[in-house]
């Protein structure tokens, strides 16, 4: 190209422990590398360590008019701007990529109203903010603007095909991307012991590793009952993230019987001594586009279980590099606690989870992108 593609990239707001925001703050380097010149529109700058940023901050309240405050200026600075490509991660009709990191909204819903009671069925029915998320949803894949979608695993790129009047050819799968120096190995070692040690737990014990915000989409109680089910005094299960309902969860554990094993530990930014304490990392999602805990779990050396309904399933290699369970099954994933146990600390099970991490690489996945925007 004669000069450098101006790219914009749009994500409302940075939280340290999301995985999505990580996600975007490590892939805009990775764009620069690959050639692009990447400007950020987001309400606030802090956080993101992005070179250019265009911020929009309009006045709301709620969450509803949140969003939609947010997608009107956002559009507004983007058409002044005048980008090459604007690429977004968030719902917004009119963007020219979107990046659908955050799955299908009215899957999740499906996915949720199967196993609600019916006042939590009759609240999704009537939450104004499912509406508007599923309307601006469909209006943005069906928009003529669009031109390509980001999915993060062919589960998402197949939920979007069945879901809207969209041709196949515009949806393209790019994995997540994983910083494979950050997330290393070696790093499990150097950490590996004081880790441990601020959890209390003694060398034979085996600790299970969930992380991720929003405990019910996460499977956290499916995850509590497999490892009361288990039955081995030496399983733990380390929990970081947040949960405006965590209450529940205690509850959930101490009635259990397993409370004494089950910590809690809050949001971390830094999420490396909890890998290096892990023996294995468990994510037994409802409903889950594309983890990057998964991918950097992996990457650190760490086998994993994943849910059938994660797109991180279709990276896992079965009884090699980790284990694919089901949704809500907790007997099912008590067992593969088990094989899990039995099979973690073998070496060459490390060693593959580390090769399949090393194929989803950060810049690998940039200069996928950067490919799909010079056939754009």
């Amino acid at each position: 190209m004669s000069r450098r593609l101006r790219l914009a990239v749009v994500r409302q707001r940075y939280n340290p422990f999301g995985g999505a925001e990580r996600f975007v703050a490590r892939s805009l380097s990775a764009l620069e590398r690959a050639g692009a010149e990447v400007t950020l529109i987001t309400r606030k700058a802090d956080g993101w360590g992005a070179r250019r940023v265009l911020r929009v901050d309009p006045f709301h309240l709620g969450s509803v008019w949140r969003d939609r405050s947010f997608a009107r200026a956002a559009r507004n600075a983007w058409r002044r701007e005048a980008f090459d490509i604007v690429q977004s991660h968030e719902r917004i009709p009119g963007c020219d990529v979107y990046r659908a990191g955050d799955g299908v909204h009215r899957r999740w819903l499906e996915v949720r109203r199967s196993q609600a009671a019916l006042l939590e069925r009759l609240g999704i029915a009537l939450n104004p903010y499912h509406r508007y998320v599923c309307t601006a949803e469909q209006q943005m894949f069906e928009h003529p603007r669009l031109r390509a979608v980001i999915c993060n695993s062919r589960m998402v790129r197949d939920e979007i095909r069945r879901a809207f009047r969209i041709s196949p050819d515009k949806l393209h799968v790019i994995y997540n991307g994983v910083d494979l120096e950050h997330f290393h190995p070696r790093e499990r070692e150097r950490l590996r012991g004081a880790a441990r040690a601020e959890l209390g737990c003694q060398p034979r014990d085996t600790v299970f590793l969930h992380v991720g915000s929003g405990f019910a989409r996460k499977g956290l109680d499916t995850a509590i009952d497999a490892l009361a089910a288990a039955g081995n005094e030496a399983f733990w299960l380390a929990v970081a993230g947040r949960d405006r309902d965590i209450e529940r969860f205690r509850e959930r554990a101490k009635s259990s019987g397993v409370s004494r094993r089950v910590h809690f530990l809050g949001g971390r930014e830094d999420v490396r001594p909890l890998y290096a304490a892990a023996d294995c990392f468990i994510l037994p999602s409802r409903y889950d586009p594309f983890p990057n805990t998964a991918l950097e779990a992996l990457a650190m050396g760490l086998p994993a279980i994943v849910s059938s309904r994660c797109g991180a399933a279709e990276v896992i290699e079965p009884g090699v590099s980790g284990w694919v369970c089901e949704p809500d099954d907790a007997p099912g994933l008590a067992r593969l606690l088990k094989n899990a146990d039995a099979g973690i600390h073998d070496e060459r099970m490390r060693q593959a989870a580390r090769a399949n991490a090393e194929r989803f690489g950060v810049d690998a996945m940039a200069r996928q992108l950067a490919e799909l925007y010079a056939s754009l």
